[in-house]
């Protein structure tokens, strides 16, 4: 069993932490997890899609806590559409491959089925 919150795996707070709850968890391999895009955000800027899938990329790679993360590259990104107030955006990530402590994934962000934005990115896992 895992634990909904994503504050028990990464060591970012608010208003950095953007993932609300975590939803499915296969360490290693994929995990979904959920934002309430709240009324009193005026914009959610389409580039905090990409970081959220990065923030749910490092729970889906085994991110263990102490232990330092960061975006090491983003490629194919793609924006479709943008998050308004009141969606319920889903974010899904895959680990593709795991090199030690590099993972290759991608992740797509989603409201009511309708994709928002598509990324392959790379975490690093560790500090620089």
């Amino acid at each position: 069993m895992f634990n909904p919150n994503p504050e028990a795996y990464l060591p970012h707070r608010r208003p950095f932490l953007l993932l609300d709850r975590i939803v499915a968890l296969q360490p290693g391999e994929t995990a979904t997890a959920a934002i309430s895009v709240t009324g009193g955000t005026r914009h959610f800027p389409d580039v905090l899609l990409i970081e959220a899938m990065a923030q749910l990329g490092g729970i889906a790679a085994g991110h263990e806590e102490g232990e330092g993360g960061f975006l090491a590259a983003i490629d194919r990104a793609t924006f479709i559409g943008s998050a308004s107030a009141g969606d319920l955006l889903e974010v899904t990530v895959r680990v593709i491959k795991s090199f030690g402590r590099l993972h290759l994934l991608e992740g797509e962000v989603s409201v009511e089925g309708r994709v928002l934005a598509t990324a392959g990115f790379t975490l690093g896992m560790g500090r620089i």
